[in-house]
């Protein structure tokens, strides 16, 4: 029987383990298939405060396990939950490779995947100048320019922000008018460094060893190809929260967890991180939620007397 089982080991999942560990609850940490979680993707941080100079990825999630590892956090790798039972205490959650965990508290902290086309190129470059964030690795791409693919207010919202370091930005989109509400749309049509390419799909992302240099489109309706000139390629596609697991809880209608806080219908159960923020998916804002769950995880316990 487990205190307190945290599901995902991303920014919110490992801030939420410190916090329970160091007040004694002996936390479970489920790191699901991608240990990190997206942060994993990024080579470099530099919005994370107490990191002047940036710090990578992949780094910056091994020294938060590390941490939480120091005060008796437990791990079980590469394995997640396949169903949640949250129906009545203690909490069930069956795994799809080890044996079902009894819980008496669960924070979900299983994150959000970006939506890529599915190109293998998207892949080679993941990390060298393809990106899902372009709060997060906007300023990179000073005075280069970059590439954006997306029709909705998400990728409308991307590519003006990375007007203020591009030298260009160009929006591809498969249609001949954008998805987005119509205030975001006129903005972005109108924006003087925002190139519009109607029409139109990503064939590949062009790049060598140093990363991307480009990205190949096509006219849906010519067929023809055109090979844009680009540092960087954002995908604004949108982004799928990992909840498959959780169908007793209360989620929108893209599957985000709808939480009062942190806090789900069921009492003991709480969400953090980006599996209930559509809005902000920031590393910061995920540990803070992550340490809001973890004491609110603290507290029920204490009020059960146990």
């Amino acid at each position: 029987m487990e205190n307190v089982v945290i599901i995902g080991a991303g920014a919110a999942g490992m801030t939420a383990a410190i916090y329970c560990a160091r007040a004694n609850l002996n936390p479970l940490v489920i790191e699901g298939m991608q240990p990190g979680g997206q942060l994993t993707t990024t080579t470099e941080v530099e919005n994370y405060p107490g990191f002047p100079d940036g710090i990578d990825g992949t780094e910056l999630m091994d020294k938060f396990k590390a941490q939480a590892a120091r005060f008796g956090t437990r791990f079980t790798e590469y394995d997640a939950v396949a169903k949640a039972d949250f129906s009545q205490r203690p909490f069930k959650l069956e795994m799809m490779v080890g044996e079902t965990i009894e819980a008496k508290t669960v924070i979900i902290a299983t994150g959000a995947t970006a939506k890529y086309l599915g190109l293998e190129s998207e892949q080679k470059f993941m990390g060298r100048g393809v990106s899902a964030c372009a709060t997060c690795d906007g300023a990179f791409y000073k005075d280069v320019p970059v590439v954006v693919v997306g029709g909705g207010d998400t990728a409308c919202e991307e590519a003006q922000f990375l007007t203020r370091f591009a030298s260009k930005v160009t929006l591809v989109h498969r249609r001949d008018q954008l998805r987005a509400s119509k205030i975001m749309a006129d903005r972005t049509v109108s924006n003087p460094k925002i190139e519009m390419a109607w029409n139109s799909t990503i064939e590949e992302i062009l790049g060598d060893d140093s990363g991307v240099t480009g990205v190949r489109i096509k006219d849906v309706n010519t067929g023809e190809t055109t090979d844009v000139p680009a540092s960087g390629y954002f995908s604004a596609i949108g982004h799928k929260p990992n909840t498959e697991a959780f169908e007793q809880l209360e989620m929108d209608d893209v599957g985000y967890l709808i939480a009062d806080g942190v806090k789900t219908k069921f009492e003991g159960v709480y969400a953090a991180g980006d599996v209930s923020d559509a809005i902000y998916r920031q590393a910061i804002t995920a540990a803070g939620t992550g340490c809001a769950a973890a004491l609110e995880a603290e507290r029920f316990l204490e009020a059960q007397g146990e």
